[in-house]
């Protein structure tokens, strides 16, 4: 007798019903189903037949031993990765109820989570017949900020691997990317961005490339998220179920001391123009929860992204803290003669540092007023003008 059908026997007493499963020990016999077969009344040595290596008791046994821990992060995680709880909901096991576990009705947060194209559909919950299937045949995934997740079964059993690579890199080579199966490596894997350049917030849009975490079980493959993206999971876990503790703008820079205290004068219309800066798609890749009180929300979009943001991060305060400083400043005119050119390429070349696309304008783009040249060359003319030192 197998490892499953003696723990399967052994649950039985309870009544099982999950991913397709039920199994009930009634006056008559057992039941067994599954969406493949259905027996009633029958003894032990049947009950063990069926289920000896039938994928829905290695998959019952996987998430009921190998996993555990039913209702935390970890666990929904990794049934939201393979499409078994998009909704929020964790399959009744042992005949429990799940009445009162769903996520319906919990906000934008509830149900985020893009798939990668065709490999993971969309994100509904996923029959299991359907979701098994796929397990089998190459796997789902999943992106996860600027992550991309692979689940795939193990063997013919119900053990799950899991490969972590950089969205970007869904299509490279394997063996054009550098391996680990280390969670740890991944802390200091993310420090610096594809130009060597230190990255202050772990949630930014600039993850380099080039690497895999390949056969991680779910441990490690939580491990590594969590490294990468320290707290997401366990704050996209407390939004699912109605318990993210969201602290505003105002308490946080109330809590502020030193030189930081000052960010408590920054005008609430300045704040606004601070997250337009700061807290966006592309500068950051959580989705801001946060105002500037419970009852004073800022007229600037939360942002797409797949984990919530609960209060303003030790960036935003630094960032906050310039901010404040520049809006003490006494206002005074200056006046600069410009062609409307010179403007318009004045404004070209705040566009392009605000957007990081200053290396993308090239030599030869001379019509582009963040262009090198031009800019070298409104320095000469007007650098005095300006204020500026050539």
């Amino acid at each position: 007798m197998t490892g499953d059908v003696a723990a399967l026997i052994e649950a039985a007493g309870d009544g099982i019903d999950f991913d397709g499963l039920v199994v009930e020990d009634t006056a008559y016999g057992y039941r067994f189903e599954t969406p493949e077969v259905s027996k009633r009344g029958i003894d032990t040595s049947e009950l063990a037949a069926l289920a000896d290596g039938d994928p829905y008791v290695a998959n019952w046994r996987y998430w009921a031993e190998t996993v555990g821990g039913r209702g935390t992060a970890r666990r929904a995680f990794l049934r939201w990765l393979e499409g078994a709880d998009a909704a929020g909901t964790d399959d009744a096991e042992n005949g429990d109820d799940t009445e009162g576990d769903s996520d319906a009705g919990r906000g934008d947060g509830a149900q985020r989570g893009d798939t990668d194209g065709d490999e993971g559909g969309d994100d509904a919950t996923v029959d299991a017949r359907e979701r098994l299937a796929a397990l089998r045949d190459g796997g789902r995934a999943r992106t996860w900020g600027e992550l991309r997740i692979r689940v795939r079964l193990a063997d013919a059993g119900g053990e799950r691997v899991y490969d972590v690579r950089h969205r970007d890199d869904a299509a490279a080579d394997p063996r054009d990317l550098d391996a680990f199966r280390d969670p740890g490596a991944a802390h200091d894997l993310v420090k610096y961005d594809d130009r060597g350049r230190y990255r202050p917030l772990s949630t930014a849009p600039s993850l380099p490339h080039g690497w895999q975490f390949v056969e991680l079980d779910g441990d490690a493959l939580v491990d590594t998220v969590d490294f990468v993206y320290p707290a997401t999971v366990a704050n996209w876990h407390r939004e699912r179920e109605g318990d993210l503790d969201v602290t505003h703008w105002r308490e946080t820079a109330a809590r502020q001391t030193g030189i930081y205290g000052l960010v408590s004068d920054l005008p609430t219309e300045a704040l606004t123009w601070a997250a337009e800066a700061c807290c966006v798609d592309s500068q950051c890749l959580k989705r801001r929860e946060w105002d500037h009180d419970a009852g004073t929300e800022l007229d600037v979009p939360r942002g797409d992204g797949e984990f919530p943001c609960r209060e303003p991060c030790s960036l935003f305060v630094a960032a906050a803290r310039e901010f404040t400083k520049l809006e003490g400043e006494p206002e005074d005119t200056h006046e600069v003669t410009l062609s409307e050119s010179e403007v318009e390429g004045l404004g070209d070349l705040v566009d392009a540092v605000a957007e990081d696309r200053v290396d993308e304008v090239r030599e030869a783009d001379l019509d582009d007023g963040a262009n090198r040249y031009r800019v070298r060359y409104l320095r000469a003319k007007r650098g005095r003008d300006l204020g500026i030192d050539s």
